[in-house]
C-alpha cells in the first residue's frame, strides 16, 4: 500500500510540473532538453554523482565514460565483462550473466555482487542493495542497444548523491530518441551454442514527443559445455519523452526475463608451491570450456520453504524476472531547476548453482563415505548401473557437490529521488546549490534450499551422478543423492523476509569563479529495517533435520535419515534501525584550457544488509543491533589528481588512500569477517586518435591490506584476498569507412588467493579482438573473439595452499569463444 501511494505521489507531482512551468517567468528561463546522448567517450559534460552536469575539467572527481556503440564492439558480453574495460573498477566474473563481484580502489570484496558501488539505470539503483546473496544488482540487468553510455565515478561525491554508494557510481544511461532510427542485429556463435536477436529504435513522433524502445531475445547452450539449453530469454525496454519549453517529462519502462547457467568454481590440477603454483587441466576436464552441468545432473530434490518435497530442475540456472516502471521529469520552474526520478520494480526469480566440495580418487572417495571395500557405481547417465572405474574420464575422480537453489519471491523495490538546484551570480563567480530528498522501500523475501549429490568430474557435458554402497552392500547414497541439505546437516537453510525503508535528505554547495571551483556535500541516511528470519542455523541453534522418505520407495536409506526443513513455527524478529552522515569537500583549479588539478575527500556510508542476519550482530529475541556502528560500514577517501585534454588526447590521472569497515559473510559461510582496511593506490586513464588509429587505455596501481580483523587477529596485517596490484586495460583500434579491427586488452597481475597470504593465484592476460565490416551503406558484419589466445585465468581459487593431492577447485574465464553478428541500420 505505501508502495502505491509514494508513487501516486511521485506522479502527482510530475503532473503537476508542466502547469507550474506555465506559471513561471519564461523570458530568463533556459530551455531545458533531456540528457542528451553522448557523442564520445570523453564527452565534455558529465552528471552522474553530481548536482549538475558539468565539464569533467571543472569537477573534482574521479569519472569514467563508455560509449554504448564502444561496448557494442566487445559482441553480446555479461555487464561484468563490459565493466572491467573501465579504468578504476576491480571486477570479477566468471559466474555467469550476473552475480559478479565489484570493488573499487581497493574496499574489500563482497560474498557476490556490489557492496561499495551502486549500479543504476538512469540515475537510481536497480536494487538498493547491490550483493543481496546470490541476487547482484547486475542480475537485474543487461547491456543491450538501448544503452546510450556508461558513466561511472569512483570515490568523489557518490556517497552524498546515491545512497550506499561510498566507492562509487556505475550509471547505465539509456538511450531515448534523440537520434531517428535504429538496429537490428543476429549473432550467432561460431565455436559455441548461442543465438540472439538485438533490436532498437527511436525518434519523433512529433515536434515535442519523441520515443525509444529496443531489446533482445537469445536462446543456447552458452560459452561452456552443459548439454542443454541454458540460455533463454531476454529483455525490452520503452521510453516515451515529452518535451516542454522549459523541461521534459518521461515514461520509461522494463520487462527482463532471462534464464542463464551459473558457473561455479571447478577442479583443475594444482601443483608447484604456494609462491609458484603450477596449473594444468585435469585430464578429461578443460577448466576453460567445461562445467559440472550435464543433463544426468539434478535436479535439486528438497524440501522447499514450506516444508514440502520439491524438484527444481537445474535448467533453472539464474532466472531474474524484472518488471519495473518509472517516471522522470525535469523543469525550469522560477530560477530553479526541479528534477524528479521515480521507479518501481518488482523483482523475484532463482538462482541455482552446483559447487563442489570434496574430491579425490574413486577407491578413496568411496571409503570416505562407506568405508573400505566400498563400490561406486554410476546412478545417471549412459553407463547408469555400471562400476565406475579407477581411471574415470582419464583422472579417475570422484567428488562431493552441493546444489543450492535460491529462491527470491520478492526482491520489489521503489526509489524516488527529487532534488531542486539553482544558480546565483555571486561577484564574479556562480554559486550553485542543490538541495534533494531520497526515499527507498527494499524487500527481501528468498528462500536458501540445498541438497548434495555424488558424481564423477568429467567433461564435454557428461558429468554423471555416482551411487556408492558399503562392502556389506548398505547404501549411502539415493539415486546419486548423498544429502537432502548442504551436506547431512541444516546449516544455510534459511528464509528471509525483510524491509528496509530508507530516507535520505542531501544537499550541496558549489562555487565557481574564475579558474577554481570549490564545493561541498552531505547527505543523511536513515533507515528502518523489519521482519523475520527462519532457519536451523540461527544464533542459539534450532532442530532442522527429520527422517522423511525422498523418493518415495518405502525404504529409509542414510540420507533421508538427515533431511533438512525449516523450523518455520520458529522465527526470530529483525526489528531495527540506522543512520548516518556522508560528507564530501573538494576544490578543482583549471590551471590551463587543456588541464585542471583537483583534491578532494569524502566519508561514507554502506547499510550492512543480509550480511549481518543469521549472525550474533542481530539478537534472535527481538531483532535489536546493540553497536550501531554494526549497522553500517564507513569508507573514508582521500583524492587528488589531474585532468589534461586536447582536441586528439586525454590523459587524466588521481591518487587516493582509502579507509573501510567491513562487515560480511563470505560465500554465505560461516566465514565472517569484521574488519578494517586501507588501501593506496593510482588511477591513470587516456586515450589518443590520430587520423584512423585511435587507443584508449588505463591502469590502476593499488596497495591494500587488513588492518585490523576483530575476528581472526592473525590476518591483521595481511593483504586481502584477489586484491592484484596492478589492473590494465587497453583498446586500440583502426577505423575506416570500410571496417573496423581491434582488441580490448585487459591484465590483471597476480593476487592471494585467501587472507592468509599463502597461496599465489597467478595474474593473466585476456585479448578480445574484433573485426566490423560495411561492404554497402547501413549494413555491417562483425566477428568477435572472445579470450582470442584461449587463455586460462582466475579470479579465484578456493585453497589456501597446494593441496597434497594436487587437487584445486576455483572459478575460471571462459576459454575462446568466436562470434559472428549481422547488423542492419535503419
Amino acid at each position: 500500500m505505501k508502495k502505491a501511494v509514494y508513487l501516486l505521489a511521485g506522479a502527482s507531482l510530475l503532473h503537476a510540473l508542466p502547469a507550474l512551468a506555465q506559471s513561471a517567468p519564461t523570458q530568463t528561463a533556459p530551455v531545458v532538453t533531456a540528457k542528451p546522448q553522448a557523442e564520445n567517450a570523453n564527452q565534455e559534460v558529465f552528471s552522474t554523482g553530481v548536482a549538475k552536469g558539468r565539464d569533467r575539467l571543472d569537477s573534482a572527481t574521479s569519472t569514467s565514460a563508455l560509449r554504448g556503440s564502444e561496448a557494442e564492439k566487445l559482441g553480446p558480453r555479461p555487464l561484468a565483462d563490459i565493466l572491467r574495460t573501465m579504468p578504476g573498477l576491480r571486477v570479477e566474473s566468471g559466474i555467469g550473466e550476473g552475480n559478479a563481484n565489484y570493488t573499487v580502489r581497493g574496499l574489500p570484496l563482497a560474498a557476490g555482487g556490489s557492496k561499495y558501488m551502486q549500479i543504476q539505470e538512469d540515475g537510481l539503483p536497480v536494487i538498493e542493495f547491490g550483493d543481496f546473496f546470490n541476487f547482484g544488482a547486475d542480475v537485474f540487468s543487461r547491456a543491450d542497444f538501448n544503452l546510450a553510455q556508461i558513466e561511472s565515478i569512483r570515490g568523489g561525491s557518490a556517497s552524498t548523491f546515491a545512497s550506499d554508494s561510498p566507492g562509487g557510481l556505475i550509471n547505465l544511461i539509456s538511450k531515448t530518441g534523440e537520434t531517428q532510427g535504429g538496429s537490428i542485429q543476429f549473432t550467432k556463435g561460431l565455436d559455441y551454442g548461442e543465438n540472439r536477436f538485438d533490436a532498437d529504435y527511436g525518434g519523433k513522433l512529433s515536434d515535442s514527443l519523441r520515443f525509444h524502445v529496443g531489446g533482445f531475445y537469445r536462446w543456447g547452450e552458452g560459452p561452456r559445455n552443459i548439454g542443454f539449453t541454458g540460455y533463454k530469454g531476454g529483455q525490452i525496454r520503452a521510453n516515451i519523452t515529452k518535451q516542454f519549453s522549459n523541461g521534459y517529462i518521461r515514461v520509461h519502462a522494463k520487462y527482463l526475463d532471462d534464464r542463464s547457467p551459473t558457473f561455479a568454481p571447478y577442479f583443475f590440477k594444482l601443483t608447484g608451491t604456494d609462491s609458484n603454483p603450477t596449473i594444468a587441466n585435469l585430464p578429461g576436464f578443460d577448466i576453460r570450456k567445461d562445467s559440472v552441468l550435464s543433463p544426468y545432473i539434478g535436479p535439486v530434490v528438497t524440501l522447499d520453504g514450506e516444508n514440502k518435497l520439491q524438484k527444481f530442475p537445474l535448467k533453472y540456472g539464474m532466472h531474474p524476472v524484472s518488471k519495473s516502471v518509472g517516471l522522470e521529469a525535469q523543469f525550469e520552474v522560477g530560477g530553479f531547476t526541479l528534477t524528479d526520478r521515480a521507479r518501481y520494480s518488482a523483482n523475484k526469480g532463482d538462482f541455482l548453482r552446483v559447487f563442489p566440495n570434496t574430491a579425490d580418487t574413486v577407491t578413496a572417495f568411496a571409503a570416505s563415505q562407506a568405508g573400505a571395500g566400498a563400490v561406486a557405481r554410476y546412478a545417471s547417465g549412459p553407463n547408469a548401473g555400471q562400476l565406475v572405474p579407477t581411471n574415470a574420464n582419464g583422472n579417475g575422480l570422484l567428488a562431493l557437490f552441493y546444489m543450492a537453489e535460491t529462491r527470491a519471491r520478492s526482491l520489489d523495490n521503489f526509489t524516488n529521488d527529487f532534488r531542486a538546484t539553482r544558480v546565483w551570480r555571486l561577484g564574479e563567480g556562480n554559486l550553485t546549490v542543490t538541495a534533494g530528498l531520497y526515499k527507498a522501500i527494499q524487500t527481501l523475501k528468498s528462500e536458501w534450499l540445498h541438497s548434495a549429490f555424488d558424481a564423477d568430474v568429467a567433461g564435454d557435458a557428461q558429468t554423471a551422478m555416482v551411487n556408492i554402497t558399503s562392502a556389506t552392500g548398505v547404501p549411502q547414497t539415493v539415486d546419486g543423492y548423498y544429502a537432502y541439505g548442504r551436506g547431512r546437516t541444516s546449516k544455510f537453510r534459511r528464509i528471509f523476509d525483510v524491509k528496509y525503508n530508507i530516507t535520505a535528505p542531501y544537499a550541496s554547495v558549489n562555487y565557481h569563479v574564475g579558474k577554481v571551483a570549490i564545493g561541498g556535500s552531505l547527505r543523511y541516511d536513515s533507515g528502518r529495517v523489519r521482519g523475520q528470519l527462519f532457519g536451523a542455523d540461527l544464533e542459539g541453534g534450532r532442530v532442522g533435520l527429520v527422517t522423511q522418505d525422498m523418493n518415495g520407495d518405502g525404504v529409509i536409506t542414510a540420507p533421508e535419515r538427515s533431511v533438512a526443513y525449516l523450523p518455520l513455527t520458529q522465527p526470530a524478529p529483525v526489528n531495527y534501525n540506522y543512520g548516518y552522515l556522508s560528507y564530501s569537500a573538494g576544490v578543482n583549479y583549471r590551471i590551463a584550457e587543456q588541464l585542471s588539478a583537483f583534491a578532494r575527500y569524502s566519508r561514507g556510508g554502506r547499510a550492512n544488509a543480509d550480511k549481518i542476519l543469521f549472525t550474533p550482530i542481530v539478537s534472535t529475541t527481538d531483532g535489536s543491533v546493540a553497536d550501531s556502528k554494526d549497522k553500517y560500514d564507513e569508507v573514508r577517501q582521500l583524492e587528488g589528481g589531474f585532468k589534461f585534454r586536447t582536441s586528439n588526447a586525454t590523459l587524466n590521472g588521481t591518487a587516493f588512500l582509502a579507509h573501510a569497515d567491513d562487515h560480511n559473510v563470505l560465500n554465505g559461510s560461516a566465514n565472517r569477517t569484521f574488519r578494517s582496511y586501507r588501501a593506496y593506490g593510482l588511477e591513470l586513464e587516456g586515450s589518443y586518435r590520430t587520423g584512423p588509429f585511435s587507443v584508449t587505455a588505463g591502469a590502476t596501481y593499488t596497495k591494500a591490506k587488513i588492518t585490523e580483523d576483530k575476528l581472526d587477529p592473525t590476518l591483521t596485517g595481511k593483504e586481502p584476498r584477489h586484491q592484484p596490484a596492478w589492473t590494465l586495460q587497453a583498446t586500440p583500434q583502426y577505423e575506416t569507412e570500410l571496417f573496423t579491427v581491434g582488441a580490448n586488452v585487459v591484465t590483471i597481475t597476480s593476487s592471494y588467493a585467501q587472507d592468509s597470504n599463502l597461496l599465489k593465484m597467478p595474474g593473466f592476460t585476456v585479448v578480445n579482438a574484433f573485426v566490423q565490416f560495411r561492404p554497402v551503406e547501413r549494413v555491417q558484419l562483425m566477428v568477435n573473439a572472445y579470450n582470442l589466445f584461449d587463455k586460462i585465468g582466475f579470479f579465484e581459487i578456493s585453497q589456501s595452499t597446494v593441496p597434497a593431492n594436487g587437487i584445486g577447485s576455483g572459478r575460471a574465464i571462459n576459454g575462446r569463444t568466436v562470434s559472428a553478428a549481422l547488423r542492419y541500420d535503419f
